[in-house]
């Protein structure tokens, strides 16, 4: 098998990093956070006060940067930016970022460079309806917007970044509406998408039904 691509697609918080590394390891697929590549331009983006409704100014920013992946380590031109990308201010700000059509075109084809002939899981909002539209595998992966919250703060707590939990609860609301209403590629779930609600699961549970239906799917 040259090239076997799984797509995990949900909005903030509902474990699809989680997941998809311990997928990854399982199977021996590569891992790729596409989320991390729009928190990387989302950092920048705060960095140098970009205007988000300037096209000149993303356009030249897009020229700009420069995104490498090696592992878990992230790399903003040449910056090792991992845990910088996972900070709150970054959370409120990737949504619009992400919403941007100059942003996508850019990101989507860097993902589809680095996925071709791989056998790689990819975790994100699009991934299963406009980026791999054909994946063989396609997980929509959900849970209630107080349990994102609880579980987004944990992370938080466990690297020391300040928040609470309403201010966590608001702003997974808030990426909620824009992830799901931008024009350019929402989030929706695609019709072939296996659906797992995750509020009442831990996260062995998930795994072996994604397991379950890989398997599925491989011996088909």
């Amino acid at each position: 098998m040259d090239s076997f691509i799984v797509t995990i697609d949900g909005p903030a918080g509902s474990g699809k990093s989680t997941i998809a590394k311990m997928i990854a390891k399982k199977y021996n697929f590569t891992y790729l956070d596409t989320g991390a590549m729009y928190r990387m331009i989302a950092l920048y983006v705060i960095r140098h006060n970009i205007d988000l409704e300037n096209k000149k100014e993303i356009e030249e920013m897009l020229k700009n940067v420069k995104l490498d992946i090696q592992g878990n380590t992230f790399y903003l031109n040449g910056e090792d930016v991992s845990e910088a990308i996972r900070t709150p201010e970054v959370s409120k700000i990737v949504s619009p970022v992400a919403a941007i059509k100059e942003v996508r075109v850019k990101l989507v084809d860097m993902q589809r460079e680095i996925s071709f002939g791989k056998r790689i899981i990819l975790d994100g909002r699009d991934m299963g309806t406009t980026v791999f539209p054909k994946a063989d595998v396609k997980i929509f992966l959900i849970a209630s917007p107080e349990i994102r919250a609880k579980r987004r703060l944990k992370e938080y707590d466990e690297k020391g970044i300040a928040a609470t939990y309403e201010e966590v609860l608001e702003s997974i609301k808030e990426r909620d509406y824009i992830d799901s209403t931008r024009k350019e590629s929402p989030l929706v779930k695609a019709q072939d998408a296996h659906e797992i609600d995750s509020s009442k699961l831990n996260i062995d549970d998930v795994l072996k039904e994604i397991s379950a239906y890989i398997d599925k799917k491989i011996g088909e």
